[in-house]
């Protein structure tokens, strides 16, 4: 389907900047000795990237590498450089351009810190699942040291960790409001969402002569500026905190109101017969054309949730690229002004990028080094981009938006043959043909004035926009055509199947019953109450079993012995703790003992988090009377919510216990088939007894030591105790994400990011 809303200019018809001769290089140079075996002097462009170099359509870094050198540039890569000096950063010399900086497919934070702000010590976009090495906030820190390395040079932010922190953002790992990282980071301009479009305007326009202070109005960009654009109109924001309507599209052939009656009768009098004039009616501006939003500051937001709340609620309101004003934010005596959103690639815009001469394997500086990502997707298809769903709790549409953008059938059979005939190691499986949503391929709305002016955060909740489509066929028939290719013996799918969507084309489940699951196949209710749910948007459970009533039906016709297996999410805003409760025993009566389970990670920029930190529900107009959100916080709340979903696990019994007493359950603790945990046993009782003999936890000043008491027999100037008060400090500090690894350690990205697939997020 070829896209309704259309950028002015082809993504690849721009003139090449270098003649043809220079051809493609095998891989993109890390090294200055790389740069000297294609003939380079210098590089155009440098990108500085948190991840490992692989040449992969699902790297960003390889994506966009690969897309500039098709325009004639060429692009050097810097891969997880040693951060605490400018030498790494001068590698490859002085960029003719500017530098582009991408903390990698992740969030930098969320690569290193889990949900409850633990030190991870893998990192699976490092070789040898190596973690730390890159610094906390990367995008902060490496466009700060490309300044010291070559002051001057132009330094452009982009990727997922720079497009979730666009604007004033809570920071879940600092628990505060923190300024968009484009004044954080001292960059030029920032990229946001899939950046190909500015990418290459930007580029050319630089190779041209002008600077950056000249490109201000460019779609996906965001800058710092002093004060509102030229010829733009204001709207403050209050004025705009209601959904959207779709807004009417102005007909080309409207017709002039018509004369006046007494025009009428004059015309009809005798008179000189005159030539035909065609009348062209001036084109009527759109209601967002040339329109900004004035945002309320970051310096009131940082202190006001009823406001951030609201400024958030804005932002997501904001996010079509056919209807999207201009958002401004004053921090300081600046302002963030982001531009609408960049238009999205057409089916042949999205061939072109994904036919480019990737190697498809990591770049040889690695060795035989195992990098856990690649392994993961290097036998996998990105069909698509883009996500309607409007989770919330999901960075995708945030960053990818909401219109999907697919290949054609013929680009998808292409790849899948070059990993058959190119890829070590293929064994005849292909583990996914999918992207952010298994089952969104071509799925659009049938409207265009509707997709162009659309403001709805989600296009199947509540229900199924009647404007969306919902015809499976193409996806049925690239699933055919996959499996029919020589050499391929099986076609998984291992995306997320949105089951609200798959149960109106029952054939669809059908063909994946019979053809492409692998046993078990993985879903997302997310959870089975309805409060939490609607704050999830996410449907209720009506659709869950409808799905499961198919997969069980087909998978039986077929012979099959396959499974659902469910994913949900504890501590979600919105959840109590009798609706994780209610979810554990829907476990347990649907006889689920989940090994993996995930607390809810508040992600920048993600209306969760906005109802995470605020505590008011931002999917409705913000008042000082919004709905209240409950929010489990705190780690031992946390944790408790996270139990739950392991109620069969014995290192949770105690707690679960402990909860159903104080919540009048205990009618759940027992052994009978009815009870959830059982009963304390004489083992734990006697070792609770013990523990109680040994003394409470002894206190320091940082937990409670009053200021005048003196060990027994310590002298008054003794520092013993100080010393150890100073250590246990310490560790409590860095275990909740401290400060003593350096100026950027200690402190800690869609649906893409939870999973742990690695999408190409530039």
């Amino acid at each position: 389907m070829q896209a309704t809303i259309k950028a002015d200019r082809g993504l690849f018809s721009y003139p090449k900047y270098w003649p043809h001769c220079l051809g493609t290089a095998p891989f993109l140079p890390m090294s200055k000795e790389e740069m000297d075996t294609l003939g380079w002097d210098s590089c155009d462009v440098i990108l500085v990237t948190g991840d490992a170099y692989v040449d992969h359509p699902s790297f960003g870094m390889a994506v966009i590498g690969r897309v500039l050198e098709a325009h004639g540039f060429r692009v050097g890569i810097i891969s997880q450089p040693d951060w605490t000096s400018k030498d790494a950063f001068m590698t490859l010399g002085k960029p003719n351009l500017y530098f582009g900086v991408t903390a990698g497919n992740m969030d930098s934070m969320i690569n290193r810190y889990t949900a409850d702000k633990k030190l991870r010590h893998d990192d699976a976009y490092t070789a040898g699942n190596v973690g730390g090495k890159r610094p906390d906030r990367a995008v902060t820190v490496y466009a700060q040291r490309c300044r010291e390395a070559f002051k001057g040079t132009p330094v452009i932010a982009g990727g997922i960790e720079a497009s979730l922190r666009r604007i004033a953002h809570y920071d879940y790992w600092s628990e505060k409001v923190r300024r968009s990282v484009l004044f954080d980071s001292k960059a030029d301009m920032l990229f946001f969402g899939n950046a190909e479009r500015p990418l290459v305007e930007v580029t050319h326009r630089l190779a041209a002569g002008e600077t950056i202070d000249e490109m201000r109005d460019i779609r996906g960009t965001a800058i710092i500026v002093k004060e509102a654009l030229p010829e733009w109109q204001g709207v403050d924001s209050t004025s705009l905190d209601r959904p959207g309507k779709i807004e009417p599209i102005s007909s080309p052939y409207q017709m002039e109101p018509e004369c006046d009656s007494q025009d009428k009768d004059n015309a009809n009098s005798e008179a000189p017969e005159a030539a035909p004039v065609v009348i062209q009616p001036p084109e009527r501006r759109k209601p967002w054309e040339n329109v900004y939003v004035k945002l309320p500051a970051y310096e009131t937001v940082k202190d006001n949730k009823v406001l951030y709340a609201h400024t958030s609620r804005i932002l997501h309101q904001e996010t079509n690229p056919g209807c999207a004003r201009a958002l401004m934010q004053r921090h300081g005596d600046r302002h963030i002004w982001i531009n609408p959103p960049a238009m999205p690639l057409e089916t042949e815009e999205m061939d072109a990028v994904f036919d480019l001469p990737y190697q498809r394997v990591p770049h040889p500086v690695y060795g035989d080094a195992t990098i856990p990502a690649y392994d993961m997707i290097k036998f996998s298809i990105n069909i698509m981009r883009g996500c309607y769903g409007g989770c919330t709790f999901c960075s995708i549409t945030e960053h990818e938006g909401r219109i999907i953008q697919s290949r054609s059938e013929d680009s998808i059979i292409r790849e899948i043959e070059e990993i058959r005939d190119t890829v070590p190691g293929f064994t005849g499986v292909i583990s996914d043909l999918g992207g952010p949503t298994a089952n969104m391929y071509r799925l659009r709305c049938k409207s265009p004035k509707a997709e162009a002016t659309c403001r709805r955060p989600s296009c199947v909740y509540p229900s199924i926009c009647a404007h969306m489509d919902t015809d499976h066929k193409p996806t049925i028939d690239l699933y055919r055509r996959a499996r029919e290719l020589p050499g391929v013996k099986k076609v998984l799918i291992a995306s997320g199947v949105r089951y609200d969507l798959a149960v109106e084309d029952p054939e669809y489940v059908k063909e994946l019953a019979l053809h492409h699951v692998g046993g078990y196949l993985k879903i997302a209710p997310e959870h089975t109450e309805d409060g939490p749910l609607s704050k999830m948007m996410k449907p209720g459970m009506g659709s869950y079993y409808h799905f499961k009533e198919l997969f069980d039906k087909y998978s039986q016709e077929a012979g099959k012995k396959q499974y659902l297996i469910p994913y949900f999410i504890a501590s979600h805003p919105g959840t109590t703790d009798d609706d994780m409760l209610n979810l554990a025993i829907w476990l347990k009566e649907n006889k689920f003992k989940l090994d993996q389970v995930q607390n809810f990670y508040p992600s920048p920029m993600a209306t969760a988090t906005t109802m995470y930190h605020t505590e008011v529900n931002s999917l409705r107009k913000v008042t000082k009377d919004s709905e209240d959100v409950p929010s489990a916080k705190g780690e031992i709340h946390r944790r408790l919510h996270k139990a739950m979903l392991r109620y069969h696990d014995p290192k949770n019994f105690a707690q679960i216990r402990e909860a159903l007493k104080r919540m009048g359950r205990e009618d759940l603790i027992g052994r009978g088939a009815q009870h959830l945990v059982p009963p304390e046993t004489a083992d734990e009782k006697r070792q609770k007894a013990v523990k109680g003999r040994n003394g409470e936890r002894g206190l320091t000043k940082h937990t409670g030591l009053p200021p005048n008491f003196q060990r027994k027999g310590r002298g008054k100037n003794n520092t013993a105790g100080a010393s150890s008060e100073n250590r246990g400090g310490n560790k409590t500090e860095n275990r909740n994400g401290g400060k003593s690894g350096g100026q950027n350690r200690g402190q800690n990205t869609p649906s893409s990011q939870r999973r742990g697939k690695p999408t190409a997020k530039r």
